[in-house]
C-alpha cells in the first residue's frame, strides 16, 4: 500500500522517475526501419550525447536539408525517407564521427 493522503502534508504526489539517457560510445550510428511503419522507411540517428533543446536544434537542421519530416523519440532523431547518406555527410561536417548501421 502507498501512503495517499496524510494530515500533515495533505495530498502526496509520487516523485516522477527522472529518464536519464544512456551515454553513448562518441559514435553516431544512422539506422533504416521500416518495421511497424507500413512499409515507410525512415532514418534513425542514434548515439548523440545532446540534451533536450540541442537536439531539437539538430533535427530542425537536419529535416529542413533533407527536406521531409520527423521527430524526437526517445533521445534519437527519426528522418522521414532513406536519407542515410545525406545525413552522414551533414552530421560529418559538423565533426561528429558517424556509421552506417543495419542494412
Amino acid at each position: 500500500m502507498t501512503l495517499v493522503y496524510s494530515t500533515e502534508t495533505g495530498r502526496i504526489k509520487p516523485e516522477a522517475p527522472s529518464i536519464e539517457r544512456p551515454k553513448g560510445d562518441g559514435i553516431v550510428r544512422i539506422h533504416k526501419e521500416t518495421k511497424g511503419r507500413k512499409g515507410k522507411g525512415v532514418s534513425i540517428i542514434k548515439g548523440l550525447d545532446l540534451d533536450d533543446a540541442p537536439l531539437k536544434l539538430l533535427a530542425a537542421e537536419l529535416k529542413k536539408s533533407c527536406g521531409c519530416g520527423g521527430s524526437i523519440k526517445d533521445g534519437h532523431i527519426e528522418i522521414q525517407g532513406e536519407m542515410r547518406d545525406k545525413i552522414k555527410q551533414l552530421l560529418e561536417k559538423k565533426g561528429y564521427t558517424v556509421k552506417l548501421a543495419g542494412s
